[in-house]
């Protein structure tokens, strides 16, 4: 039973201060340069843009009962791990709607916290759905440097629960995260994030592996993203978004957002999107003085002279992985240089754009996710690359800027003058297929590599397990020229090689799985698990194995077999020598000459470079030409 008595001492007691160890949440002092205080960053920015604020600002009075600690901060404090559970349970305690769940524990053991509002308190997934109404889930601080989508959460869910929102609760419900990396967020410090305009002290990018999340999404390495899919699957969200801050240039937009575009796994889904939601977060941004645009990338990453890039993100990323599991997924990112509150603000704008738009038009969506679920297409396009079109010309809200030549860096660098212009610029949209297969009937996978089966269960898909051998005809992949990444990538060696396609007869163990590709995931299957795709397994490094040898032969034993061959098989024996006359390496390497012989005998590894992910192809259909290099 729930006691307002209770949750009003608790946040009483919060806005007192709660313990000092809990409110440093592990903050760390900026490192001293010579004994001195460190600079501020703000007189490392360029000039901020004016802003008049929302015509309704979101804000209550900081000696609000129920102000948020940015609200109570003036518009200048985050606040930690601890002070934001906290606020947040004693807002549940006294709000019916609302009820604090766990998604999952981070790697320190911190419970990944969400939010549930529901006027009907279908505080459980099985409850949510049955309640029929549709569900927004967002999540704040994937890298928890980027958290002006906790506080606008914080502020949305006091209003949805005591004021002026509450209606928006009668059509639609919302599942919160206000923090998704909890460990880098407790990474606190004044220094983070050089490049970004608040709040006074904030979290770090990546996790306490030092892993990014957002590029964890195919792999599903990190509890924090299993938490995020494992909720996609159970609560069965109608729109999921993933808030960031940006990277990069200057421009006049401060919040932007972006989705994968009708060329790529779920048309119908863009489609819904790009009609109904994008005219519906423009205008009530707009509404609120806000200046909306699309997600900004530099084509030559230091201005907007080159114009900008619309690419199609591969599974790792959150919004490339819905597009491939067909979630309906928006990536929303606010603008690093304008001031906090502006970008807090904004978020809140969007936050109940989101609700009110499922609220009156979620069915739509759900017949465009049901199309896009049903898909089982030909062929799986496994990486884009620009149009060789000329790009369209658009028309973008820009700062102005100058190229400055440094003594210190003996380049050149850009300096925003904090002018707002109007520049025409080229849009380079990465909607060609560079790489594509054909989409077999299914995989077998073996039971030697369970981590690979683990992540496919984790999901979603479905699978079924051999309790007994049996032999399949299959397509499998002969690897050469392997290429292996000169430094490692989210705690993994990356790896290319070039593949072949042998038709085999195998013998799969017990324990081994079959994948069909006859399900709604079947394109993020192919995407896992063709060596060709960006994002598959073997690209990630998790068949490194394949590439080692782990038999010998001893030279006392290759000589006389060496000469056998060549009497035996004078083609043999011709290609031997045309093969020495080509490559001086061989030439003039004994061993070398000798494993040339090794490699062409029966005694060699048949089973080395082997991809031991086996396709089974659709019967009457022609196997892909691009099924054989892989990505670049």
């Amino acid at each position: 039973m729930r006691h307002v008595e209770l949750s009003l001492l608790l946040v009483t007691a919060w806005a007192m201060g709660v313990p000092a160890g809990a409110r440093a949440g592990g903050e760390v002092a900026c490192p001293d340069v010579a004994g001195a205080e460190p600079a501020p960053n703000e007189s490392l920015l360029p000039p901020q843009l004016p802003w008049e604020g929302n015509r309704r600002s979101p804000a209550v009075s900081p000696d609000d009962l129920w102000a948020t600690p940015f609200e109570r901060s003036g518009f200048v404090e985050s606040p930690s791990y601890d002070e934001t559970v906290s606020w947040l349970r004693a807002l549940a305690g006294a709000a019916p709607e609302l009820e604090v769940v766990t998604l999952g524990k981070s790697a320190r053991g911190r419970d990944i916290v969400a939010v549930v509002a529901s006027r009907d308190r279908a505080f459980t997934p099985g409850a949510m759905v049955r309640s029929g109404k549709p569900l927004l889930f967002a999540h704040a601080g994937i890298h928890a440097g980027e958290i002006a989508g906790k506080d606008a959460g914080m502020m949305l869910l006091r209003d949805l629960a005591f004021g002026k929102k509450r209606r928006l609760l009668r059509h639609a419900s919302f599942l919160f995260v206000p923090i998704l990396n909890v460990d880098g967020h407790e990474r606190r410090s004044r220094c983070n994030r050089i490049n970004q305009r608040g709040p006074a002290v904030m979290g770090w990018r990546t996790n306490g592996r030092n892993l990014n999340l957002n590029r964890d999404f195919s792999k599903l390495e990190t509890p924090e993203v299993r938490a995020v899919v494992r909720a996609l699957r159970a609560w069965r969200p109608d729109l999921y978004l993933d808030i960031h801050v940006t990277d990069g240039i200057d421009y006049q937009y401060d919040i932007t957002f972006g989705f994968t575009g009708p060329h790529a796994s779920s048309p119908a889904i863009s489609g819904w999107l790009t009609e109904n939601l994008v005219p519906a977060f423009t205008a009530d941004l707009e509404a609120e003085n806000h200046i909306p645009g699309p997600l900004v990338f530099a084509a030559n990453g230091r201005d907007h002279a080159g114009g900008t890039l619309e690419w199609t993100a591969p599974p790792r990323f959150s919004h490339g992985y819905g597009d491939a599991a067909h979630v309906p997924t928006v990536l929303v990112e606010t603008h690093s240089l304008k001031p906090f509150p502006q970008r807090v603000f904004g978020t809140y704008v969007l936050l109940e754009s989101a609700l009110r738009l499922l609220g009156r038009s979620s069915e739509g969506l759900r017949a465009a996710v049901a199309l896009d679920r049903a898909r089982r297409p030909g062929e799986v396009v496994l990486a884009w690359e620009p149009s060789k079109e000329p790009p369209e010309q658009v028309s973008f809200k820009a700062v102005a800027f100058e190229n400055v030549p440094s003594e210190t860096s003996g380049g050149t660098w850009t300096r925003w003058l904090g002018e707002p212009i109007m520049a025409t610029v080229p849009r380079i949209r990465f909607d060609r297929p560079s790489i594509k297969v054909t989409t077999p009937l299914g995989y077998w996978i073996p039971p030697d590599w369970p981590e690979v089966i683990d992540a496919l269960a984790a999901h979603g898909v479905r699978m079924e397990r051999l309790d007994a051998p049996r032999d399949v005809r299959v397509q499998m992949y002969r690897l050469t020229d392997p290429r292996f990444a000169s430094s490692p990538t989210e705690g993994h060696l990356r790896v290319n090689a070039t593949a072949t396609i042998e038709r085999r007869l195998e013998r799969m163990p017990a324990g081994s799985v079959w994948v069909p590709t006859d399900q709604p995931l079947c394109e993020l299957i192919v995407m896992l698990l063709e060596p060709a795709a960006p994002d598959s397994f073997f690209q990630w490094g998790y068949f490194l194995e394949i590439f080692e040898r782990t038999e010998y032969f001893e030279a006392y034993v290759l000589e006389p077999l060496a000469a056998g061959m060549i009497a035996e098989d004078p083609t043999l024996a011709d290609a031997f020598r045309r093969a020495v006359a080509e490559d001086e390496e061989l030439a003039k390497d004994p061993r070398a000459r000798l494993d040339w012989f090794y490699r062409r005998s029966p005694y060699v590894d048949e089973r080395w470079m082997l991809y031991p992910v086996a396709r089974v192809p659709r019967r009457g259909v022609p196997e892909s030409s691009n099924a054989g290099p892989s990505a670049r």
